[in-house]
């Protein structure tokens, strides 16, 4: 049985500890064993790391001591594998450029903060998104820097009041890269946690994420 670490944190407004407590059961029933933390101190626990196949991360806006992002970064490049989705993952440390080259992603802008749009689907064969459709949802689109080798699974097309300029831009929405040795998967949905009931494909696709990139 493989096991996930949960890290949740930061912001509130991304109901962190809501989300990860929703998790865990979900990673359960797909057969891991899951610890939950709320401290990144547990990055700095070498024999801990050592043991975990999936790193979950939940954890808006926060700041981290090199030696936590040593030890996550390691972990990641030594074949743990990295899972989350929206601010929690590729908003977690904006100082962090060892942290977004990992995770492949950057939040910049939502703009219209929240709104109506669809999540397309662009390859229908990999596991992560097989036999899933094109799906809308009501959340903040994120607009994001994101690195070139990573390979896209779903966007999303920009259109907007308050930022006309980005009008029709695909902006990658999930996608999954190698990192080292650890596999990465990163999905732009889930500004609250209420989403991943209201979108079934939306929690759907993410759990088959988290499965993927487990080592």
């Amino acid at each position: 049985m493989k096991n996930a670490l949960i890290v949740w944190g930061g912001w509130d407004g991304h109901e962190p500890k809501q989300c990860a407590e929703f998790f865990a059961p979900k990673l359960k029933e797909r057969g891991f064993n899951v610890e939950v933390s709320a401290s990144l101190e547990v990055f700095t626990d070498a024999a801990k790391m050592a043991k975990v196949d999936l790193i979950v991360p939940i954890w808006t806006c926060g700041t981290m001591t090199p030696e936590q992002s040593k030890g996550a970064v390691d972990a990641v490049l030594g074949g743990v594998g990295i899972a989350g989705f929206h601010g929690g993952m590729c908003d977690a440390f904006r100082g962090n450029t060892d942290w977004q080259w990992m995770t492949g992603g950057q939040f910049v802008a939502h703009p219209d903060n929240l709104k109506d749009y669809t999540i397309n689907i662009v390859n229908h064969t990999d596991p992560i998104t097989a036999g899933i459709a094109d799906f809308k949802v009501r959340s903040e689109q994120y607009y994001m820097l994101t690195d070139p080798r990573n390979e896209l699974l779903a966007t999303s097309t920009h259109q907007s009041v308050s930022a006309p300029w980005t009008n029709g831009v695909a902006m990658p929405f999930v996608w999954k890269k190698v990192h080292g040795k650890g596999r990465v998967f990163y999905s732009a949905s889930g500004h609250v946690c209420s989403e991943f009931t209201a979108y079934p494909s939306q929690l759907e696709l993410t759990l088959r994420g988290m499965v993927w990139a487990a080592r």
